[in-house]
């Protein structure tokens, strides 16, 4: 199975496991609206890709 990161966390949501909270964006211009459900200014951006080399994708700066 190669799922994302946030595809397992649903599935762990499913069966009520705990998971941290977060939000997966897909472009910049739904940041504003999607962090505002996550009730803090603290965030954390991971830049997730099946290929792997994240820092080559530009993922990671």
């Amino acid at each position: 199975m190669n799922i994302h990161e946030y595809q397992a966390k649903e599935l762990l949501k499913e069966f009520s496991a705990p998971v941290p909270k977060g939000v997966v964006i897909y472009d910049i211009k739904e940041v504003a609206q999607k962090t505002k459900t996550l009730g803090t200014n603290n965030l954390v951006v991971k830049a997730q890709i099946h290929a792997g080399g994240r820092g080559k994708a530009g993922g990671i700066k």
